[in-house]
């Protein structure tokens, strides 16, 4: 690419930055809580003004059914015989506690000392949106020599619940989706200032475990002493989860766990990392974790567990009795080599063992909705995923990183039968699923210019990877 067809694309998306932020604030102010059964209609009218948007950037769009929920789809085709990208992302939101945020209410967006701020401004509007102004800025300073790529992108309505239909959703529609990468945008980049590349995703499984003790509530001066408390119960078995080294205790957790490999710890040390730094734009306190790892590879290539929720008792009002029930949810996140069925028969032997003998428990694992880790193949496609990321921030990349979180990669590989790549447009201190969630504009804009600067690398570089593959694959 010429440097004047990359300054041109930079120029489109500096022209149009205040349309793309008004145009993502009026999106972010419809409140899709695809969670919320009172939010349905919203889910609906976010779908429906999402389509409109594809629309005017060229895309040909459907709405898709999917339960209560609905999916966006559109196809901007310049040439049947030309290399195919599906993105995924998606437009449903978390619920938010208006009590909590401080900048502004979840749905009313404001912008504040270059940030927006809103629920879904990053996670993950503010990406969808990002794309579609890279396919506008892609179209806009296109030239003679520019390779033509058709560009798929589906926008799920309920990620934020599990995607339950996503995989009925890819099966009933494999001739629409047919692609020859796919594009995976609800991820974070490391900072605004430095492009990192964003390799793999780990898993993610959730499950519920539920102490009882007493039949009802007992006053603890009637029955203190003599009966089951719950609570201390289920303290006992998340006392037991780790070591004092940091390591989980689950039996046979991390059997399935490669070790780290020299190529990949050099990768993740040339990511740049101040702790101080870290702990102000995450808004953690201290760097804990697995003893013999760096933080950067305990974020992105080890496995945890994390307490999401702990209840028991009457937390409103101090009744003063021994509580009848005690729950938990704990998310547990996969790296590579780690499989859903055998890390949760590993959760159950670690609960039957640490379980105190006199007490009851019912311990749920969601392996459904459960999603599997994922890697990105190396070649030219990831290394044109670099350049274009290099191009639209205007810096050379620095290393290359993983997603903390979980999503569905895997799945999305598996039915559609292409690799995927990630790309997306969110930074740490976005907030998301938390209070004053916002999007930095500055890190829309680089997005934008990344994602089309992608698209005039990936013919090139999809036309290398395929030449590659053995006959009949």
């Amino acid at each position: 690419m010429t440097p004047e067809a990359a300054d041109a694309i930079g120029a489109y998306l500096v022209e149009h930055e205040s349309d793309v932020v008004e145009r993502l604030a009026t999106w972010v102010a419809i409140p899709s809580v695809a969670s919320d059964p009172d939010r349905r209609a919203d889910v609906v009218r976010s779908a429906h003004w999402l389509a409109g948007e594809m629309r005017d950037a060229g895309f040909t769009t459907t709405i898709i059914e999917t339960g209560d929920s609905r999916a966006v789809y559109g196809e901007l085709i310049v040439d049947p015989a030309a290399p195919t990208v599906l993105v995924y992302s998606h437009h449903d939101v978390r619920h938010a506690k208006t009590e909590l945020w401080k900048e502004t209410e979840p749905f009313t967006p404001v912008v504040r000392d270059g940030r927006l701020y809103g629920r879904g401004a990053s996670d993950a509007k503010g990406q969808v949106l990002a794309h579609v102004w890279g396919a506008r800025a892609h179209l806009a300073t296109a030239v003679d020599e520019t390779r033509p790529l058709n560009i798929k992108l589906l926008v799920d309505g309920e990620e934020e619940i599990g995607s339950p239909n996503l995989e009925e959703l890819l099966e009933t529609h494999t001739e629409e989706f047919a692609c020859d990468v796919i594009v995976f945008s609800d991820t974070v980049q490391w900072s605004v200032d430095v492009p990192v590349a964003v390799t793999s995703m780990r898993g993610i499984v959730t499950a519920t475990l539920t102490v009882t003790g007493p039949a009802r509530d007992v006053h603890s001066g009637v029955a203190s002493g003599t009966t089951v408390n719950p609570a201390i119960a289920l303290a006992t078995v998340l006392g037991r989860i780790q070591d004092s080294s940091g390591r989980l205790t689950l039996p046979g957790f991390y059997d399935g766990v490669s070790p780290l490999s020299e190529q990949r710890r050099e990768e993740l040390a040339a990511v740049p990392y101040d702790e101080e730094e870290w702990l102000a734009r995450t808004g953690t306190r201290v760097v804990v974790g697995e003893e013999g790892y760096t933080a950067k590879e305990r974020l992105w290539v080890r496995p945890a567990i994390e307490v999401i929720s702990l209840a028991s008792g009457d937390t409103d009002l101090a009744r003063s009795v021994i509580p009848s029930e005690a729950s938990v949810t704990l998310s547990l996140r996969l790296v590579p080599d780690q499989h859903i069925p055998d890390v949760a028969d590993q959760l159950r032997a670690f609960v039957a063992r640490e379980m105190p003998e006199d007490a009851a428990y019912e311990l749920t694992v969601d392996e459904d909705l459960a999603q599997e880790p994922y890697e990105s193949p190396a070649g030219p496609v990831l290394d044109a995923l670099e350049r274009a990321l290099e191009r639209g921030y205007g810096a050379p990349a620095q290393g290359r990183m993983g997603n903390a979180g979980g999503g569905p990669a895997d799945l999305l590989t598996r039915v559609c039968g292409a690799p995927v790549y990630f790309l997306g447009t969110g930074v740490p201190e976005d907030n998301w699923h938390a209070d004053d969630e916002s999007i930095d504009i500055r890190m829309l804009r680089q997005g934008a210019a990344s994602i089309a600067h992608l698209w005039r690398e990936l013919p090139g570089a999809l036309e290398k990877a395929l030449s590659g593959r053995p006959a009949g694959s």
